[in-house]
Order: C-alpha cells, then structure tokens, then sequence
C-alpha cells in the first residue's frame, strides 16, 4: 500500500516503514504526527484520486529527528568592481517514519 501525501508545500509518495525529510515541523522527537492532506492512495490494482485531497485518509508517522541540509552558499560578484559578497542558508528539516497508512 502506498499514499501520496502533501507536506510543507512538497508531495512525496510515501509507504509504510519508510523514513522521509519533511521542512520542519514543530514536533518534539518520538511524537505522533498524522498528515491529513493525504492526495492519492494505492494497494494493488486499486487506486483512490481525491480531488484534490480524499476525505477520511491519513497517513500516521513518528518523528524520528530535527536536523539541517547541507549549506547552500550565494556568492555575488560584479567585475572590476571590487565588490563580492559570500552568504549561505541551512534549511531545517524533520526526519519521519511513516507507520500507517489508512483510507
């Protein structure tokens, strides 16, 4: 069986046991968090469209952990100038294991 959910403005198609990252969610570690924007659910041949989310489906996960990307460095430069500028960002993220899915 598997779901498409919708999360932090992402899809992701998700099963149960796998461990996806998610933008961060305001969550303490251990918790059980239910994702509700549940688009689309497959067992078999069998296939279940929401228009645009299904009604009654959820996808029930536990955090796992809190952590950031990698850094993404911004460098600006304008020639002959003298001018250059180096910043980077680290996006948060939460760590979840999915562990039932029910439609």
């Amino acid at each position: 069986m598997f779901s498409i959910v919708e999360q932090g403005g992402f899809q992701y198609k998700v099963s149960e046991g796998d461990t996806i990252k998610v933008p961060m969610i305001q969550a303490e570690k251990d918790a059980e968090i239910t994702l509700e924007k549940v688009l689309m659910v497959g067992n078999g041949d069998q296939v279940k469209i929401g228009s645009p989310v299904l009604d009654g489906a959820v996808v029930k996960a536990t955090v796992v952990d809190h952590g950031k990307y990698r850094k993404v460095v911004i460098m600006k430069k304008k020639r002959r100038k003298g001018y250059k500028r180096k910043t980077g960002h680290r996006q948060t993220y939460t760590k979840i294991k999915i562990t039932s899915i029910s439609a």
